[in-house]
């Protein structure tokens, strides 16, 4: 049988809706990467908070897990293409709302929280259609070329975000950002038209019953903490690039996107499966250790490096997504995929307000790298408990069983 997870990007483009997918999903993130800045900015400027910055930055992650407590069923009873255009549009209204001159502090951080309780179904929905669209042997490669559009967007966006906010306004920003959020969702409508996975109407107790199902595994438990908690503790320290530095925020923002580009590509494409299994902790590792010199207050060319290889250990995402597909039935592929996305953000909005917090009470540079030690503490933890629940060696495979992999 031919090995598809090694198939060229070229291959996942000449698929059959996979285009459409890719440039819905781009258009969404270019317009989150530009009206992110743009908010945070705004906010940093009216209250000079990086606790209220950071929340309007990383807010609508702590709206998903709620989303995914009672509406996350839907990710597999919902149809794809109506499902994600309507997303789209939804985020169009609130990020133009979001720019209306004199809204209130308080009003802005509940439309961000709103943004949030929409989007908790987005991943999923996206996610178990890539899984159908190229197969689950194929998911790596896409996924893998997803993660390398983001890190080419958030290049793009940071520095073109900040020059936008500069020259123009943030309140513009964001009005822009809403028009590419309606871009996504007009070629999202290029999509077929396409069945839910699952039967039945999405319910709370159907949410429920397969988080249940998903949490019961204590493989998918472990795979499931260490995709959420090391990588939102250091997204935490990000939270704080614009308080850390206003004047440099796109640079850091940028430099982080193309680390976490290259841990991409070299875990996408370069690695050989064999090897991937057994460098999902070192890179959760990577991704935090270099945060921790950032409280000397280094350079800002040393700290833009250092940013930019700790996000290399971004890569450590896909080695556990592998994982994770692997271990769930086909049927509950999107919610498995979607409950990943939304507790992955809510962790990130969570761990932005904590680093805010030690921010608001130290200054940004002592509190990331407090987050990034956390970080260490919490995959060191996770490694030791699933190795020593797992026969086959858990987060950190035995050489025995990468051989028989």
């Amino acid at each position: 049988m031919p090995d598809t997870s090694r198939r060229s990007y070229a291959d996942l483009f000449r698929t059959p809706e996979f285009s459409p997918l890719f440039l819905s999903s781009a258009a969404n993130l270019g317009a989150q990467t530009v009206s992110g800045l743009a908010l945070g900015t705004l906010v940093f400027r009216a209250t000079n908070s990086p606790l209220l910055s950071a929340v309007s930055m990383f807010g609508p992650a702590l709206a998903q897990m709620l989303g995914a407590t009672f509406f996350l069923s839907g990710a597999d009873r919902l149809p794809p293409r109506a499902t994600l255009a309507g997303l789209s549009l939804a985020f169009a209204a609130v990020t133009a709302a979001l720019a209306l001159p004199g809204l209130p502090i308080a009003g802005v951080l509940g439309l961000v929280l709103l943004k949030g309780l929409i989007a908790s179904v987005g991943g999923g929905v996206r996610w178990g259609l890539l899984t159908e669209i190229l197969a689950k042997d194929g998911y790596l490669a896409g996924r893998s070329l997803f993660n390398m559009m983001n890190g080419v967007l958030q290049i793009a966006g940071y520095a073109a975000g900040g020059v936008l906010v500069t020259v123009l306004s943030p309140r513009v920003c964001l009005l822009l950002a809403a028009g590419l959020y309606a871009t996504a969702a007009a070629v999202a409508l290029r999509l077929t038209r396409r069945p839910p996975r699952t039967a039945g109407r999405p319910s709370v107790r159907a949410t429920w019953r397969a988080n249940s199902l998903l949490w019961s595994a204590r493989p998918r438990r472990h795979v499931y903490l260490a995709l959420w908690i090391p990588n939102g503790l250091v997204v935490g320290c990000e939270s704080l690039f614009v308080s850390y530095d206003p004047s440099a925020a796109g640079t850091l923002f940028a430099c982080g996107a193309l680390g976490m580009l290259a841990g991409d590509v070299t875990v996408g494409r370069l690695l050989p499966p064999r090897l991937r299994p057994r460098l999902g902790i070192p890179l959760l590792a990577l991704l935090a250790a270099p945060y921790l010199v950032l409280f000397l207050r280094p350079p800002l060319p040393l700290a833009a490096v250092l940013i930019a290889l700790a996000s290399v250990g971004f890569g450590a995402s896909l080695v556990q997504q592998e994982r994770l597909v692997a271990l769930t039935p086909d049927e509950l592929s999107g919610h498995a995929l979607g409950l990943h996305s939304a507790g992955m953000l809510t962790m990130q909005g969570v761990a932005a307000v904590l680093a805010g917090t030690v921010a608001q009470f130290t200054s940004p540079a002592t509190a990331m790298s407090v987050m990034a030690l956390a970080s260490l503490t919490v995959t060191l933890t996770l490694t030791l408990v699933s190795r020593r629940s797992a026969p086959d060696g858990g987060l950190l495979p035995t050489r025995a069983a990468v051989r028989s992999a």
